[in-house]
């Protein structure tokens, strides 16, 4: 390659250096800006840092972490806010690009419901309700919060949780939540919600069994039937005729 070839190619890569830097909206963009943005469509610095790409704290000079939700750059109210509830305020950093783009480009960068909940605050991540409505159906009219025992931060559906395969609520079970959970706290349940259930009414009935761990109710009774029984006094295992077993065989 001769000198003359050399000193065009680097004349070239110098002019489109000049131009990146002067002209980057012409040169280098990947699509035109958002309609907020428009007015930014020739100032690419406003946003991009040299070299290292867009910045947040350039963000923030315009949309001030404690007003975004509410106010809009200007300082007047936002009358129709995207959610109901602002929580940029409770981000663990202002990280803007982990989930904005706003160049339209060939196809919008925009992860449709896949927000990182890990970007909330710990007490944020808690108060699920302040963000997402509540669903109408029956079970979850009977809830309030707690979505996390039942649902994951990742996706909505499916739930984690299925009530069959711990206990059946059939006949007379299939009552509200609050008969057996209490204090909306479904990670644990009560039996004695009841009118014929009694502490002492069931330790004298389990004793008489030979039963003497029984206040994990659901590890034997798996339905409404009180003989429907499983674990290790189920039956056919040797051990879970009791006395009201022996007691039926021997009026045969």
């Amino acid at each position: 390659m001769n000198r003359t070839v050399k000193f065009i190619l680097g004349a070239n890569l110098v002019v489109f250096a000049i131009l990146a830097f002067v002209y980057p909206h012409l040169m280098i963009s990947p699509g035109k800006l958002i309609p907020g943005h428009a007015k930014l469509e020739t100032d690419c610095f406003a946003c991009h840092a040299p070299f290292t790409g867009v910045d947040s704290p350039r963000c923030s000079t315009c949309h001030k972490s404690e007003d975004i939700g509410r106010l809009t750059t200007k300082g007047t109210p936002i009358a129709k806010p995207l959610t109901t509830t602002p929580f940029h305020q409770k981000l663990v950093k202002q990280d803007c690009v982990a989930c904005h783009s706003d160049h339209a480009g060939v196809k919008r960068f925009r992860l449709q419901g896949h927000f990182n909940h890990a970007l909330l605050q710990a007490d944020a991540r808690k108060q699920c309700e302040t963000c997402h409505t509540s669903p109408k159906d029956t079970l979850h009219q009977q809830i309030s919060g707690n979505c996390s025992q039942c649902h994951t931060q990742e996706k909505w559906v499916p739930a984690t949780f299925e009530h069959d395969k711990y206990f059946l609520l059939d006949k007379d079970h299939n009552d509200k939540c609050v008969t057996c959970h209490l204090r909306n706290d479904y990670s644990r349940y009560t039996c004695y919600g009841c009118h014929e259930h009694s502490p002492e009414k069931i330790r004298r009935e389990h004793i008489e069994e030979g039963i003497r761990d029984y206040t994990n109710c659901v590890e034997c009774h798996r339905t409404a039937d009180e003989h429907d029984i499983r674990g290790p006094f189920g039956k056919g295992n040797g051990r879970g005729e009791g006395k009201r077993g022996r007691k039926e065989h021997d009026d045969d």
